[in-house]
């Protein structure tokens, strides 16, 4: 039995040690902030030279920088997130992330820095057949395991795939395997329409709106230093402006 405690004990003393790994010293001590993403315009994309840019990619760049240290982008399943950050593979999730109970409760989260909705993707030859919340749940969706999306399915008890991204739920719908998708509004702004990789699809229904956060992992300070980092830079106009470029909404950052 005392082999046990002991045993326990010492899991317990390693889990605390990794939780607490990305404090301020230990990041500016490993010379840089490895950040956790998915492939997600307009938050997290690669440029044609290939480097990571994305109204996410840019502001954590600039944080690092405040920081004194690099930044690494590390693409992620990002329905593993949480074990990611907490095995230590990542320093922080930065990557659109939605501030839910379950986001909340297993992380150390900034305040919301950017604002969202979770909206219905269709082919517009079948919009008009589910342009109300009342008309989807006959209908087969696609979304991102994980993800605010499938919630916000599950939650209607509505039938969908759980697919690896939100890009392949895109694809889902686009190939006619799936009837319809659920996806952040930002995505859907860059991605879905004229002018876009998938001119023929569209967005009908705004099923919820939500804030996005950063997290750490429990324990950390690095969620109040980001925290006092982009109030600074919505006193300066930089993230406003950030915001713009990327076309997407910042949240009123206060106090």
């Amino acid at each position: 039995m005392k082999k046990m405690i002991c045993l326990l004990l010492s899991v317990l003393c390693l889990f605390t040690a990794v939780a607490l790994a990305a404090d301020s010293d230990t990041i500016t001590k490993n010379g840089k902030l490895i950040v956790g993403i998915t492939d997600f315009a307009p938050m997290d994309y690669k440029d044609a030279d290939g480097k990571w840019i994305g109204f996410d990619a840019d502001l954590a760049r600039l944080f690092a920088e405040s920081l004194g240290v690099e930044v690494e982008f590390v693409e992620i399943d990002w329905d593993n997130k949480v074990l990611e950050l907490n095995a230590g593979s990542i320093d922080c999730v930065w990557n659109g992330m939605t501030l839910t109970d379950e986001v909340l409760s297993a992380m150390e989260c900034s305040k919301p820095y950017c604002n969202n909705a979770q909206i219905v993707i269709l082919p517009k030859d079948k919009a008009a057949l589910a342009d109300d919340a009342d008309k989807l749940q006959a209908l087969n969706f696609a979304v991102e395991a994980g993800s605010s999306g499938e919630a916000v399915v599950n939650e209607r008890g509505w039938n969908c795939t759980p697919v690896k991204a939100q890009s392949d739920a895109l694809m889902e719908v686009a190939a006619g395997t799936s009837d319809a998708a659920v996806i952040d509004s930002l995505m859907a702004a860059a991605m879905v329409g004229e002018g876009t990789g998938y001119e023929n699809l569209t967005y009908t229904v705004q099923l919820s709106t939500e804030e996005y956060g950063v997290g750490f992992r429990k324990g950390s300070d690095l969620a109040e230093k980001l925290n006092a980092f982009l109030k600074d830079l919505y006193d300066k106009g930089t993230l406003l402006e950030t915001a713009k470029t990327y076309g997407v909404e910042a949240a009123l950052i206060a106090q």
